[in-house]
C-alpha cells in the first residue's frame, strides 16, 4: 500500500490536501453544496446534448464525434469527477478515505480537464482545415483518424494524470507548458480563420455580380461562420474556467499554506468543473438544429411520463 504522503512537501493533490481544516467549515460545505449542485446539472444537462447529437446529421461525422467527445467528457466531469471531489472535502482530514479520495479525484479531474482542453485545440484545428482545404477536406479528416486522436487523446491525458501523483512537479510544469501550446494553437487557429473569411467575403462580393452562385458561397461561409463561433464561445468559457486554476496551481508549487491559499484552491477548481455545467447551455444557445433535437426529446420524455401525447 503506498503512502501519499511520502512525494514532497509540494505535493498539493495528495498530503496537502488531507489537512481540509485551514479554512472554515461552513466554507467547505458551500463549495461541496456548489459542486453537488453542478454534478446535478453537468449529468443532464451534457446527457440531453449526448443524446440530441445522435438525432442531428447535419454535422460532418468527425466534427460531430469531436463534440460528442466533448459531452462525453463533461458528463464524465459531473458524474464521476465532482462526486469524487465532494467526497473528499467531506472527509474526515489524516484519514486512509481522504488520501485516497485525493489521489483518485486528482486523476479523474486531470484525464478529463486535460481531454476536454486538447479537444477544443482539435476542434479549432479542424475548423481551420474545413475554410483551407475546402474539397480535400473530407479526405484528410476522416472519421477513422478522428477516432484514433480522440483515443489516443484519452490515453495520453490518463498516463498524464498517473504521472502528477507520482512526479507531482515535474507534471505541473509539463502540464502549463501544454496549456500554453493549446492556447497559442487555438488563437492562431481563430486568428487565421477571421482573416481568412474576411478575404474569402470580399473576393466573392467583387464576383458575384458575375457568378450566378455568388449568392450560394456566401451562404456557406455565413453556416461555417456559425459552426466557428460554437467552437470559440466554447473555446473562450474554457479559458475563463481554467485559467484561474492554472494561474494557482502555478503558486502551489513555491507558497505556503493559509486559508486563503487553501480556499482560493478549491473555488478556482469549483470553477473549472463549471465549464462542464456551462458547455450543454452553449451548444443549446448557439446550434439551432440542436436545440430543436434538445426541445424534441424533452418532449418525448415529459409525453412518456404523462402519457399525454396523442400516439
Amino acid at each position: 500500500m503506498f503512502n501519499l504522503t511520502d512525494y514532497g512537501s509540494h505535493t498539493r493533490s495528495q498530503d496537502l490536501n488531507c489537512t481540509t481544516g485551514l479554512y472554515e467549515v461552513h466554507q467547505k460545505i458551500l463549495i461541496s453544496a456548489i459542486n453537488g449542485f453542478l454534478s446535478m446539472t453537468a449529468v443532464l444537462g451534457n446527457a440531453l446534448i449526448i443524446i440530441a447529437f445522435q438525432k442531428v446529421r447535419s454535422f460532418h461525422p468527425p466534427s460531430r464525434l469531436l463534440l460528442s467527445c466533448l459531452s462525453v467528457t463533461d458528463l464524465c466531469v459531473g458524474l464521476i469527477a465532482q462526486p469524487l471531489y465532494v467526497n473528499f472535502l467531506l472527509s474526515q482530514e489524516h484519514s486512509k478515505l481522504c488520501y485516497y479520495s485525493a489521489g483518485v479525484s486528482n486523476i479523474i479531474a486531470v484525464t478529463f480537464s486535460g481531454v476536454s482542453l486538447l479537444t477544443l485545440t482539435a476542434i479549432s484545428v479542424d475548423r481551420l482545415l474545413a475554410l483551407l482545404s475546402g474539397l480535400r477536406y473530407r479526405i484528410i479528416v476522416t472519421l477513422r483518424r478522428v477516432r484514433f486522436l480522440v483515443v489516443s487523446v484519452w490515453l495520453s491525458c490518463f498516463a498524464f494524470a498517473i504521472m502528477l501523483v507520482f512526479y507531482h512537479d515535474i507534471a505541473i510544469r509539463i502540464m502549463h507548458i501544454i496549456m500554453i501550446l493549446c492556447i497559442v494553437t487555438s488563437t492562431f487557429c481563430y486568428i487565421k480563420i477571421y482573416f481568412t473569411l474576411g478575404h474569402h467575403r470580399a473576393r466573392i462580393r467583387q464576383e458575384a455580380p458575375q457568378q450566378p452562385n455568388g449568392g450560394r458561397s456566401l451562404l456557406n461561409i455565413t453556416r461555417y461562420r456559425k459552426t466557428v463561433s460554437t467552437a470559440l464561445w466554447v473555446q473562450m468559457t474554457l479559458l475563463a474556467c481554467y485559467l484561474p486554476y492554472g494561474i494557482i496551481s502555478v503558486f502551489a508549487l513555491t507558497v505556503l499554506r493559509t486559508p486563503t491559499f487553501d480556499l482560493a484552491w478549491d473555488s478556482t477548481l469549483t470553477l473549472l468543473f463549471l465549464n462542464s455545467t456551462l458547455n450543454p447551455f452553449l451548444y443549446y444557445w448557439k446550434i439551432r438544429h440542436l436545440r430543436q433535437a434538445v426541445v424534441g426529446t424533452l418532449r418525448s420524455f415529459s409525453c412518456s411520463l404523462t402519457e399525454s401525447c396523442v400516439q
